[in-house]
C-alpha cells in the first residue's frame, strides 16, 4: 500500500452541531491527505433515519467551509448507499463466511441468562451458524458475519501501536437486520472499501470497532486500511469533553470570533506536537503533520492557549484576509457587515488596532472609534470624563488643530503644550479626548485615532465633544 496515493475520509453523523473533536479529526484527515498529494473525502453516515437532519448536515457543511476543510468530489451519503451494503452481505453469504441467523430476541435473552447462571461468558453463540440451509424456517432473520473462534486479532495501529483482541471475545456480529438494512458496523467497511481510504484517522472510541470491522475486510478478501486511532479531547478538568465545560460546537468557536486560520493551528496541537512549535501557517501544518507526532494520551482543551494562537494569528494575518475575516464574524453573529467606508477605516487602523487583540470582538471594539459615526454614543465612564474643565480645554484645542501640520510629532508637541499650560499630566488629557474621539474610556492611543480619523473628523468630534 506503500505506493498507492493517500486516501483520507471524515465521516460525520449529522445529529446535532459538528463536536469540535469531530473537527479535529476532520483537519487530522485533511492534513495528511493535502500535505501528500492525496484525497480528502467527506462521508455522511445518516444512515439513523430518526436521528438524522438535514439541518445538522447543512451545519457540518457549514463548519467544514468555514474551517476551511475542502474535500474532494462530492459529499456521500451512506444511506444512499444501502443497496451496495446489501449486496456485500449477500456476497458473504453466498461465501459461507456470513450467516443466517434465526434466533428471536427471547432467545438471545435466555442464552444470556443460562451463561451468567453458570459463570460462563454472555457473548452469543449462535445455533445457526453452521446449520444447514435445509434446515432454515421460513422467519425473520439477521445476518452475522462469522467470526474467528480462535487466536487473536492484532489491529497494527499508528498511534496506539500494535492492539490485540482475542478472538474468543468477539461475537459474530450483525451485518444485515431483519428488516434487511444495513448495520453501520458493515456500511463502514464498504464505504471506505469503495472509496479508496487507504488510511482510517479515528477517535480511539472507534478502536474497538477496529477488530469487529477488520472481519469484512478478511471475508472479502479486502486489504485492510491503516489505522490511526486518536486520543479524544478533554475539559480542563480532565473529563470528556461536553458541553458543561463551555463551547463544544465548531459554530460557537466561529461566534466567540476566534480566527478559522487560528482554529486550525490550536486543534492540530490539541494531541499532536512538531518539537516545540506552537504557532504556525497552515503550509508549515500541511507539510510537518505526520501520525507519528500524535500523542497516545488525552488532549485538554485549554482557552487560554486557544486565546494565545488566536492574538497570534490577528497579528500575523495580513489585511484582507483579517477583514474578510471580521466580516464573516459579523455575518455569523447576525450583526450588520461593514460599509466601504469602515472598511477602509478598519483597513488604516489595523496595524495598531490589532495588536493585544485576542479574538475578532476585541478587535472591533478597539475599531470601534473608527467603525462609528457622529452623533458619538459614549460610555459611562467616557461620560464622566466630559466635565466642564475638560470640555474647556478641547474648546482650547480645537482651533490650535486647524493649522498644525497633521503629524504624530507635531500632535504631540500641541497636546503637552496644552497639557503643560493647564498643570495637569498628559494622561489627565488623553481621558477627555478619548471620550471625544471614541466614546469610550479604553481605546487606542489618542494619536492614533487623530493621525486615522484626520484633521477635519477629529476636530468634528471635538467639537461636538465641548458642546
Amino acid at each position: 500500500m506503500s505506493n498507492t496515493p493517500v486516501v483520507t475520509r471524515f465521516a460525520p453523523s449529522p445529529t446535532g452541531y459538528l463536536h469540535i473533536g469531530g473537527a479535529r479529526t476532520a483537519l487530522f484527515n485533511w492534513l495528511y491527505a493535502r500535505g501528500r498529494g492525496g484525497k480528502f473525502l467527506l462521508r455522511i453516515e445518516d444512515t439513523d433515519r430518526e436521528r438524522s437532519t438535514a439541518a445538522a448536515t447543512a451545519k457540518i457543511y457549514d463548519a467544514m467551509a468555514w474551517l476551511g476543510l475542502d474535500y474532494d468530489g462530492e459529499a456521500i451519503s451512506q444511506y444512499e448507499r444501502a443497496p451496495r451494503h446489501v449486496e456485500v452481505a449477500e456476497a458473504m453469504l453466498a461465501a459461507g463466511t456470513a450467516y443466517k441467523c434465526f434466533s428471536t430476541q427471547d432467545e438471545i435473552e435466555a442464552f444470556r441468562e443460562a451463561a451468567r447462571a453458570e459463570g460462563k461468558s454472555t457473548l452469543f453463540q449462535s445455533p445457526w451458524r453452521d446449520a444447514d440451509a435445509s434446515t432454515h424456517p421460513d422467519a425473520p432473520f439477521v445476518v452475522r458475519v462469522k467470526a474467528p473462534r480462535d487466536g487473536a486479532t492484532v489491529i497494527e495501529d499508528r498511534v496506539q501501536g500494535d492492539v490485540t483482541f482475542r478472538n474468543d471475545q468477539l461475537d459474530d456480529m450483525v451485518c444485515l437486520r431483519s428488516d434487511g438494512s444495513p448495520t453501520y458496523m458493515l456500511a463502514v467497511v464498504v464505504d471506505d472499501h469503495d472509496m479508496g481510504v487507504t488510511h482510517v484517522i479515528r477517535g480511539d472510541d472507534h478502536l474497538n470497532n477496529a477488530a469487529r470491522q477488520k472481519m469484512i475486510y478478511d471475508a472479502m478478501g479486502w486489504d485492510v486500511p491503516v489505522f490511526a486511532h486518536i486520543p479524544l479531547i478533554h475539559g480542563p478538568d480532565g473529563k470528556k469533553l461536553s458541553k458543561r465545560h463551555g463551547a463544544a460546537g465548531v459554530e460557537e468557536y466561529r461566534e466567540m470570533g476566534y480566527p478559522a486560520s487560528a482554529m486550525r493551528n490550536y486543534l492540530v496541537r490539541l494531541g499532536w506536537s512538531h518539537g516545540d512549535d506552537e504557532v504556525f501557517t497552515d503550509a508549515q501544518a500541511k507539510e510537518w503533520f505526520d501520525l507519528d507526532g500524535i500523542g497516545k494520551g488525552a488532549a485538554r482543551l485549554d482557552f487560554k492557549k486557544l486565546d494565545h494562537v488566536s492574538g497570534q494569528h490577528i497579528a500575523m494575518a495580513g489585511a484582507d484576509e483579517l477583514i474578510l475575516q471580521v466580516q464573516d464574524y459579523l455575518d455569523a453573529t447576525s450583526q450588520e457587515k461593514l460599509t466601504d467606508a469602515q472598511v477602509e477605516g478598519l483597513r488604516a487602523a489595523l496595524d495598531f488596532v490589532r495588536t493585544g487583540a485576542k479574538t475578532l470582538p476585541q478587535l472591533i471594539e478597539k475599531s470601534r472609534f473608527i467603525l462609528t459615526s457622529r452623533p458619538i454614543e459614549r460610555d459611562e465612564k467616557a461620560q464622566a470624563a466630559l466635565d466642564d474643565v475638560s470640555r474647556g480645554i478641547l474648546t482650547e484645542l480645537t482651533p490650535q488643530l486647524q493649522t498644525v501640520s497633521w503629524n504624530r510629532e507635531e500632535l504631540e508637541t500641541i497636546l503637552n503644550a496644552l497639557a503643560e499650560a493647564h498643570g495637569i499630566k498628559f494622561g489627565k488629557l488623553a481621558a477627555p479626548l478619548r471620550a471625544a474621539l471614541a466614546g469610550r474610556a479604553a481605546s487606542p492611543s489618542v494619536f492614533d485615532m487623530m493621525l486615522v480619523l484626520g484633521r477635519d473628523e477629529t476636530i468634528a468630534r471635538l467639537n461636538e465633544a465641548s458642546q
